[in-house]
């Protein structure tokens, strides 16, 4: 290697900057796409986390208050019929669908336990739903951000094979730009994807387990029901 190409070679700047400018606007649309998705990512990754713990927290207060031996007819007079906490929501809509069942003398409609498991089902879900909403996206970013980087790499080496053609030269300081700025676009595409998929596998078995606590309680408290009703 001479030493002007040599020279021209280290006076090229190859920062994150320098190199997303010398892109091309293809290239330069699917880095600005990576690097969206990738904040976005970030934006639900806090969120959830941020969700989550709020939802476990909520959930340990209303399992001491359930379980402290306070009459249910009290508790739920205490909470509401429209509470804040996602516990609260399935015990309130048990309870609502319990006093609904019951007639003006005192006896009870048939089909009671079935409407009250109904109700409870339908608050979990809507409970389920939330907790999910968003990582979806997740693992969308997950599965496509790699590919989306790797066309731009793709598009990027052929800019690069163009201008040398072009140029009828091949040295060091012709090829490097564009193959640098081209594999930029699939490193943007990792650092999107991965942690996307780490925290999506994370996030979902953290939902799960929140919701698999809903579902016990719902268990539970439509078993004390039934012995009401058996009762």
């Amino acid at each position: 290697m001479d030493t002007t190409t040599l020279a021209n070679a280290q006076a090229l700047d190859f920062s994150m900057l320098a190199l997303f400018a010398r892109a091309t606007i293809a290239a330069k649309a699917v880095m600005i796409l990576l690097i969206i998705a990738s904040f976005w990512s970030w934006a639900i990754i806090i969120q959830k986390h941020i969700l989550y713990r709020r939802a476990r927290a909520e959930a340990d207060i209303f399992d001491r208050a359930f379980w402290s031996g306070e009459p249910l007819d009290e508790l739920f007079e205490k909470i509401g019929s429209q509470p804040d906490g996602a516990s609260e929501k399935i015990f309130a809509a048990g309870m609502l669908e319990w006093r609904r069942s019951h007639r003006q003398d005192g006896g009870l409609i048939a089909g009671a336990q079935a409407r009250i498991d109904r109700s409870m089902d339908v608050a979990i879900a809507k409970e389920s739903e939330e907790l999910n909403s968003g990582l979806s996206f997740l693992a969308t970013v997950g599965a496509t951000a790699p590919f989306i980087g790797l066309f731009g790499t793709v598009w990027g080496i052929k800019h690069s094979f163009e201008e040398i053609a072009i140029s009828q030269n091949t040295n060091l300081a012709v090829v490097a730009p564009g193959i640098a700025e081209a594999l930029l676009a699939t490193a943007l595409g990792l650092i999107a994807a991965i942690p996307a998929v780490i925290f999506y596998n994370k996030l979902s078995a953290d939902s799960d387990r929140v919701v698999g606590g809903y579902e016990a309680f719902a268990d539970e408290f439509a078993t004390i029901l039934s012995r009401q009703l058996d009762a």
